[in-house]
This record gives C-alpha cells, structure tokens and sequence, in this order.
C-alpha cells in the first residue's frame, strides 16, 4: 500500500494529538483522589435528652473526625437499649456504654471496651451511684424505705438501675419480689427525670448517677438544698466500647485519640481529667452483679 506524499503531515498530527490524550488519561489515572476514608458511626448512651445530649457532644464528633481523618456520626438512641441494639445490628462502630449497657452488649455480640476516663471527682477509673431523697421525704437511709416510692432511671442504666439495685438488695430489700416492702417502684427513664421526682416528692427516693446529679445542680435545674444523698457506691467508669472484628489499626487510633485529649473544654464535656485504657477484666464484678440482679439479657 502507498500513501501519497500529501497525507503524511496529517498522519504525524494525528499521531500526536493521539500520543497527548493518551499521556493524559495515564496522567488523570496517576493523581486521582485517594479512596475516601469510611465513615465511623458513633453511639451514646442518653444520660440527658437525646437531642440535647447530640449537640452538646458536637466537639467531641469533631475532634475525632481531625484525629482519625475520616468523617463521624453521632447516634443518641431514644433509651439505653436502642445504642445496644444499634451495636448489635452493626450500625454503629464505636459506642459510649454504660457498665450495664456493655455487659448487655456482650451477651449478644463480640465488643471490646477499650478505654473509660479517669473522673475528675474521685480521680480515678470511678464513679459514684446515689441513691438520694427528698429532703421533706422523711427517709434518712435505705431502712426508711419501707412503704415509700423509689424511682430508678433508665433500667438499663449502672448507675441508675443496677447500683442502686444492689445497694437496696445490701439493705435488706427482696429484689426478686419488686423491693418489697416498698410501696411503689417505677422508672422514670433518665436521671434528670429522677431528680425532678425525688425534688417535687412524686417519689420519696431515688437512684441517680453522681456525676449528672451534680452538673444538674451547678446549672440550676435542680435545688440542691432539696435533696440528700443517704447512700453510694463506687462504678467502674463508662466504657467506650468496639467492635471486637474492628480493624487494629483504627481500633488503636481510635484509643489513642482518647489517650491524647488535652483540651480542658472537652475534657469537662466528657466529665473526665483524662483517659485510660480498660479491658473486659475491669469489668467482670460489674457483670457478676448485672447477671445476680436479673439485668442481663438472656445469652445468644
């Protein structure tokens, strides 16, 4: 075959215009975006409204979207048991739990705590469970219960449910049986609806955690000079909890964000000086407890 002399040019050009777009395409190939990181669902646990607790851990989403470069969700279920339930359908990565709520967790699906924070009252991995009164109520102590109401919050709460439980049961108060002899046991579904019972006397008593008793008294919801503490007991701290199958690699960033918080803000939003790694085993009187008082959900 000959090509007149005439058509060479054009051949030539359209050589290179063929050479330039397939330079580019390799080009485009080489610095294409890198895949974007999978999002990192997170759940809370609502020791407040649902609602108010979301926005007010809003710093807390952003810091770890920084720390861990991928984008965070934030989940507050309407009561303890749905943040369980959303762990076990695997809706979520990485989830706040109280002791009670990990140790239902774990009798559906492989989580792993992984670290709690130090609590800036007792200024260790602890905190404290009340059982409180009104001040008119007239009980002074757990014996004075007798024919008297009592509140407990959420039933899956620790420290409003499991601890006071346990501490009624110490006393002498029959928990198979409902705490007979008292009169009245209902739940009202979070500690801040606990102290406003146990202040306005729609209940003579109550259990509460601690730390909320007192953020609610230093915001001025609650009349302190209302209530008393007539019984405690120490809680192994709030465990953040994961996925037992979760990557290591994310699974120690994530504890390693937790152990590098040094802002004071943040800090005081998560009611804690600092954090430390935990395992199951800082947990195991915890669920011995749960399993004697009837809390845990019945094994898988």
């Amino acid at each position: 075959m000959q090509f007149h002399r005439a058509a060479v040019p054009v051949l030539i050009a359209l050589a290179v215009a063929a050479s330039t777009l397939l330079g580019c395409g390799s080009k485009t190939t080489a610095t294409s975006t890198p895949e974007k990181k999978t999002l990192l669902r997170v759940g809370l646990i609502p020791n407040i409204a649902p609602e108010e607790q979301k926005t007010k851990y809003e710093p807390l989403r952003l810091y770890l979207e920084q720390e861990l470069g991928r984008p965070v969700e934030l989940f507050v279920a309407s009561n303890y048991t749905g943040v369980v339930q959303a762990m076990v359908s695997g809706k979520l990565d990485l989830a706040y739990f109280g002791g009670l709520t990990y140790a239902q967790a774990l009798q559906q699906v492989d989580v792993e705590p992984i670290v709690t924070e130090i609590d800036a009252e007792t200024g260790t991995e602890k905190y404290f469970s009340l059982i409180i009164a009104g001040k008119d109520s007239g009980v002074s102590s757990l014996g004075e219960l007798a024919g008297r109401s009592f509140a407990f919050g959420d039933p899956s709460s620790t420290s409003g449910s499991l601890y006071p439980r346990k501490m009624l049961s110490e006393a002498g108060y029959d928990w198979e049986q409902d705490f007979a002899p008292i009169k009245q046991v209902v739940y009202s579904g979070g500690h801040d609806a606990t102290a406003r019972a146990v202040e306005n006397g729609s209940v003579a008593a109550g259990g509460i955690e601690g730390r909320v008793l007192a953020r609610l008294e230093k915001d001025g919801k609650i009349d302190a000079s209302r209530i008393k503490v007539i019984d405690k007991r120490l809680v192994q701290g709030y465990p953040w909890c994961v996925a037992a199958s979760m990557d290591e690699e994310l699974k120690e960033g994530i504890r390693k964000a937790f152990l590098d918080i040094d802002d004071p803000a943040l800090l005081d939003l998560l009611r804690a000086r600092r954090y430390v790694s935990v395992d199951a085993d800082d947990y195991a009187e915890l669920r011995a407890d749960a399993e004697r008082l009837g809390l845990l959900n019945p094994a898988k």
